[in-house]
């Protein structure tokens, strides 16, 4: 018996302690240098420097480490490469906040003091995401790790807004943008979520500059929710169809307040249908509003200023907050006799996804990057052999449609923390100069002070990483284009969308082969994880109690690709208990193993037939978790992997080992310990890119070749390991020890009593079956008389189980009640008349016996035959009962 250092009980702590940071320091993580080997690269996903890890970063870095371990086992040339975003406007608000807790504010510091400031922000938690990844257990090769605005990636931001700008691809105009008060920045469309606000919409009069009645009043009834900003109108419109305002169309109508003439024009804009037909036209508060006013050469008139506040437009609502501004506005209407009614409505607002305020529609220079073109070489690139795959395959239309329907693309934002735009003014005559490198008389140029959208940067992750520009860079020849990008639906538009185009702009290639889109982590009432209910869940803290293997199995096996999984502590309880069954399974066999066992398997002579079974076993786990991983089905690579370890290796193949472990035959012995170290060796390597520590602390007590599972090889398929023949027979052994110990529990007899057990089948192999291991039958059995015949004489009373090709007896006529017994084989009969009834229906459609695979309509002829003789015992045996009652 080995000496061993694996405690009674699976400890987490103490398995993961100090192995991540061995494994670094070894540089386990790091490219194989392999030129024959296939290359294989990831790129993480960059967190935000806003803060630390949360689950669903978690889920998301598991599924690619899971990935990556595999194919670095596989003999593959791996990379994955670590980084960080700088997330401009979300790290920004973050270090304004924490200034404001101090009484300052950026302006107070200037850029310089206040870009400072962000860097030590982004230091501490970069630090902190590091020791998270380690906690995690992430095989990243940390001499690659990238952070948006190093200085490799900032050229390449140069490099492809330089060359945008000279393809004419980039533009600077005014347009109404969406506008964050708060941040004071502009956002791009997918930067504003939608929620539902109770509002109002305000009737109010605009009345006619002369003589002109409609329907004998001598105003028109105009319907805002935003009264605060008719400052800003410079028409009303009504549809030129709309025979109701034929007869005003040309007029003008005076802005309450402030007594400002617009006329009423006629545009199809206008729906009849809806309101009064009749609508304002403010051309620098909404966007439908500004195409308006373009094709009407209409004034712009902008009333707030960039922090949300009323401007001199306002008159003398000047300096008011918009939200005090409209209040005050709807009461003066009332009071000087404007407001017709007020009607509340509750209606959709965009708000700023990072700081939470509601979007202002505004009007503002802004630099714009031209989609159509770039979206339709994406598009076309979909079509051709360098595709991008999604899977979930549905995903794709997620992408096809944003693409079909982009809009034009602001890119600049109006904050410190970010990418400068590569652009200068000239101090005198205001010329625009747009290059890579600063003007060479920079005293007399001033560059734009706006900075990127976070998203200009990132879209270039996958080759920017790997030294693009430098098409000579060695990453970049070996590693691009990557080859799997993992990552959630919610940012396809966003970023994988992006990559997509900028990556076929730049390189002339896809980004990446794959795209696995997963969902979102949700709490156990299937509701999103936020900081408002506070049903946010610290990963650091499910490692601490159940350990990051643990986690790492639930997430790995708690949901399909592409849909959302709910966080459980019952199923991280399943998950600890699954790893602690691991673990006293393989210190059971480690301990029961000679010093001079090794993972050899004996020769096949010499193998009995348990041992065939379990190989024949484990090659069918291998194919099956193989063919899931290279689906990204990790919920059934999974359950493969659970059925095997818990059902066949620990519940019936370590079971059976029991008696020639404990017995005198020292060569069936070393026989079985040759087998159990194969298959624990082999189990450790399919488990290890799940699991990385538990099978690492595991492997390393057996007897192993190498000194780390993270490059040893990858369980293959053994062809000469498969045994149909092995297989079918040990499930007969099987079925038959289930049934007698099925009947044991339901007659309330333990093993500790003396049963007979009689074995009636005319099946030959059968017979040869249970008479050559009549060892396991009374290990696992233990009857005081074993009857295997063609013909036994059944007492009156006992229990009987039908399996396939066999019935079972155990008389029992001190231990069971015949009514229940007749009761039980009722429920038998009717289960199996349900059976032969689907397999009965299912072999008389012939559609499917026409088109289904021949080996399928076979297998299903096979199993209405054996429902039927299993019916038509149970039957004569029921029938025999009652006869006995």
């Amino acid at each position: 018996m080995r000496e061993i250092d694996m405690p009674g009980k699976y400890n987490a702590e103490a398995v993961e302690a100090g192995r991540y940071d061995k494994w670094v320091n070894e540089k386990r993580f790091t490219p194989s240098g392999d030129d024959k080997a296939r290359p294989y690269a990831i790129v993480i996903p960059p967190p935000n420097v806003t803060g630390k890890l949360h689950l669903g970063h978690a889920w998301d870095t598991t599924l690619q480490d899971m990935i990556i371990r595999q194919k670095r086992m596989q003999g593959f040339d791996t990379v994955w490469v670590p980084g960080m975003d700088h997330a401009g406007i979300a790290t920004q608000a973050k270090v304004e906040q924490r200034l404001a807790e101090q009484g300052i504010s950026r302006y107070d510091l200037g850029r310089e003091k206040f870009v400072d400031q962000v860097w030590d922000w982004k230091n501490e938690y970069a630090a902190t995401i590091k020791a998270q990844w380690g906690k995690l257990g992430l095989s990243l090769d940390y001499d690659r790790e990238r952070f948006t605005l190093d200085e490799g990636l900032s050229d390449a931001v140069k490099k492809v807004f330089v060359t945008l700008y000279n393809k004419q691809l980039i533009y600077r105009g005014e347009y109404i943008i969406n506008w964050d008060p708060k941040a004071r920045t502009a956002l791009s469309d997918i930067e504003v979520v939608y929620k539902d606000v109770q509002g109002a919409f305000y009737h109010v009069k605009y009345p006619f500059t002369d003589e002109t009645t409609l329907d004998g009043k001598d105003y028109i009834e105009i319907a805002t929710t935003r009264p605060e900003t008719m400052f800003g109108d410079v028409a009303v419109a009504v549809n030129p169809k709309d025979e109701r305002y034929q007869s005003i169309i040309g007029k003008t109508v005076r802005v309450p307040l402030v007594d400002r003439e617009i006329p009423v024009i006629a545009d199809d804009y206008v729906e009849m249908d809806f309101g009064t037909g009749m609508v304002k036209i403010t051309p620098a508060h909404d966007p439908n509003d500004f195409e308006v006013g373009n094709r009407h050469q209409l004034e712009r008139i902008n009333t707030m200023n960039e922090d949300g506040t009323m401007n001199e437009r306002a008159g003398r609502y000047v300096g008011m907050d918009r939200d005090e501004a409209r209040k005050t506005i709807a009461t003066d209407l009332q009071t000087d006799g404007w407001m017709l009614k007020v009607v509340p409505y509750t209606h959709s607002v965009g708000h700023s996804e990072r700081t939470g305020v509601p979007v202002e529609a505004r009007l503002s220079t802004q630099w714009f990057v031209k989609m159509k073109p770039l979206a339709e070489q994406a598009l076309a690139m979909q079509q051709s052999d360098d595709r991008v795959d999604f899977y979930p395959p549905r995903f794709e239309n997620t992408f096809t449609s944003w693409m079909e329907n982009i809009h034009d693309w602001v890119i600049s934002r109006q904050l410190w923390w970010g990418h400068q735009i590569p652009a200068w003014y000239h101090k005198q005559t205001g010329e625009l100069y747009v290059g890579e490198n600063a003007p060479t008389d920079i005293e007399n140029w001033e560059q734009e002070t706006d900075v990127l959208d976070t998203w200009f940067s990132s879209a270039l992750w996958p080759f920017s990483t790997m030294g693009w520009p430098d098409t000579d860079a060695p990453d970049f020849k070996r590693y691009f284009p990557t080859n799997t990008l993992v990552t959630g639906y919610d940012i396809i538009f966003f970023w994988v969308a992006r990559m997509m185009f900028q990556s076929k702009e730049f390189t002339g290639r896809r980004p990446f082969q794959n795209v696995l889109i997963h969902g979102l982590i949700r709490d156990e009432e299937g509701r999103k994880m936020s900081k408002s209910l506070g049903n946010g869940i610290d990963p650091m803290d499910v490692i601490e109690k159940y350990g990051a293997d643990a986690l790492r199995w639930f997430l790995a096996t708690g949901s399909t690709p592409g849909l959302d999984v709910r966080f459980s502590y019952t199923k991280m309880d399943a998950a600890w208990n699954f790893i602690n069954k691991i673990w006293n399974a393989s210190r059971y066999v480690i301990m029961n193993l000679d010093e001079t066992t090794e993972a050899i398997l004996p020769a096949r002579e010499e193998m009995a037939l348990a041992d065939k079974w379990i190989l024949t076993r484990l090659n069918s786990t291998v194919a099956s978790v193989t063919k899931n991983f290279d689906k990204f089905e990790f919920g059934e690579a999974g359950r493969a992997l659970y059925n095997f370890i818990w059902n066949d290796f620990a519940d019936w193949y370590i079971e059976m080992t029991k008696e020639t472990l404990n017995g005198s035959d020292e060569q069936a012995k070393r026989r079985v310990q040759a087998v159990l170290a194969y298959v624990l060796d082999q189990t450790l390597r399919l488990l290890h890119p799940i699991m990385p520590f538990v099978t690492e602390a595991i492997w390393l007590e057996m007897p192993h070749e190498g000194d780390s599972l993270t490059s040893a090889a990858y369980p293959t398929v053994q062809a000469e390991l498969d045994d149909s023949t092995a297989e079918s027979d040990f499930q007969s052994l099987v079925d038959l020890i289930t049934a007698v110990r099925t009947i044991r529990t339901e007659a309330n007899a333990p093993m500790s009593t003396e049963i007979d057990v009689l074995i009636q089948t005319s099946d030959q192999n059968l017979t040869r079956i249970f008479e050559s291991n009549v060892d396991y039958i009374n290990r696992f059995v233990k009857p005081k008389q074993l009857t295997i015949a063609p013909e036994v004489s059944v007492p009156r009373l006992a229990m009987t189980q039908v399996i396939s090709g066999a019935e079972i007896f155990v008389p029992l006529a001190e231990l069971i009640n015949l009514e229940d017994e007749i009761n039980r084989l009722q429920g038998e009969v009717k289960k199996f008349q349900g059976e032969v009834k689907r397999a009965e229906g299912k072999l008389g459609n012939e559609k499917f016996v026409q088109s289904a695979p021949e080996s399928v309509v076979a297998a299903e002829r096979e199993k209405l035959a054996d429902w039927q003789t299993k019916l038509a015992a149970t039957q004569t045996r029921l029938t025999e009962l009652n006869a006995a009652k």
